[in-house]
């Protein structure tokens, strides 16, 4: 089995760390550098909570003005290279917040964020400094290091997994777009993720914003059309009739629907928790031109309290001839993830062509027979 994440602070990398900060500031206490870090409860802190520890224990065994400390990480970090060392961005949030460290931690994180990443780190800054700290990411969309060009647009995003939320940028995503109008022609690819990420972000809150963006970005530059057919990929996913026609998906017409004689089954329609299925559908596009279809299908999933959660998963997105006949199947497994839990009832699973129900089809989930797997 593999080991968790957090494993990987563990105390040779204390030692190895301590090590080099020794290196750079003679009077370091490498053993109670070590010691102090690990003292309970090390054992039960997850990943965020072992980081922020070893973030904090420095700060008992280096000097105490935060310029001079800098001085020390500043000494090492070109041998501080890797995700472990996401604790160097993590000492400037955790001790160079102040405002008069504003330009010294700016340069921190400008400086740490090639070696790892400083996009959890600046959000503080965002949090209390939005304006100061947008007109620094503005200046770093325009840095020639690419890890400090996504910094800019990553550092920024309203809804970053493991990232503190910006709730200034979910009601007002204008300063955000400031910086991904400068990026969304940019070379890097790893720069272009994060853009279309952060569109994909606001478009969750300011689907109006990214639909207008996207009109005005679509068909400039290869680079650009790229980020906006990812940034919209959840108004996509909700069959937004806006953007499924900027993006050539066919239209349903009231005398000629765009899919006809679909059917979808689904085998067995009975399982248990931890089992697979397979779904197999078919059906026949109108006659006429060729056009472009996305073929999905929905589970509405029974959660606990008996409501159902519909959760989408593609099947087929590409340009097909009109009058063709399309047939698939598909291995639905039923295994809990740590994303998601199955419950017992009925599960309703719908066949969607370019958003709109198709066809149907029901499948009872039961609770897996704990006596029967242990045998």
């Amino acid at each position: 089995m593999a080991q968790p994440l957090k494993a990987m602070y563990n105390e040779g990398f204390l030692r190895s760390l301590g090590a080099k900060l020794q290196s750079a500031y003679g009077g370091f206490d490498l053993e109670g550098f070590v010691a102090a870090a690990m003292r309970n409860p090390w054992g039960e802190l997850e990943l965020k909570g072992r980081m922020r520890r070893i973030t904090e224990t420095p700060g008992a065994f280096l000097p105490l003005r935060y310029e001079e400390a800098l001085k020390i990480l500043f000494a090492i970090d070109e041998k501080c290279v890797g995700f472990p060392y996401l604790i160097f961005p993590d000492f400037v949030e955790a001790f160079g917040g102040a405002g008069e460290h504003f330009e010294l931690s700016m340069a921190a994180l400008e400086r740490f964020t090639p070696k790892s990443s400083a996009e959890f780190a600046v959000r503080p800054f965002l949090l209390r400094d939005p304006q100061r700290t947008m007109a620094q990411m503005l200046h770093w969309s325009q840095h020639p290091d690419e890890h400090v060009r996504r910094l800019s647009s990553e550092g920024a995003r309203p809804r970053l997994p493991w990232g503190q939320a910006l709730p200034m940028f979910k009601r007002d995503p204008s300063p955000v777009l400031q910086v991904l109008e400068q990026l969304k022609a940019d070379p890097s690819l790893y720069v272009r993720k994060s853009v279309a990420n952060n569109l994909n972000d606001i478009a969750k809150d300011h689907p109006g914003a990214v639909i207008d963006t996207a009109r005005r970005w679509k068909g400039v530059n290869a680079h650009t059309d790229w980020i906006v057919r990812h940034g919209c990929r959840t108004l996509i996913r909700k069959a937004d009739p806006e953007v499924l026609g900027l993006f050539g998906y066919a239209g349903q017409e009231d005398e000629t629907p765009l899919a006809v004689n679909a059917v979808l089954s689904v085998e067995p329609a009975e399982l248990q928790t931890g089992d697979s299925c397979e779904l197999a559908y078919a059906l026949n596009l109108r006659e006429g031109e060729a056009v472009r279809i996305r073929i999905e299908y929905a589970i509405d999933f029974v959660k606990a309290g008996g409501k159902t959660s519909r959760k989408l998963f593609l099947l087929s997105d590409k340009t097909v001839p009109g009058g063709t006949r399309l047939t698939g199947k598909r291995t639905h497994r039923w295994a809990d993830l740590t994303t998601r839990r199955h419950y017992a009832g009925e599960h309703a699973i719908t066949l969607l062509v370019n958003g709109r129900e198709a066809a149907s089809a029901a499948l009872v989930l039961k609770p897996q027979d704990k006596g029967e797997h242990e045998l």
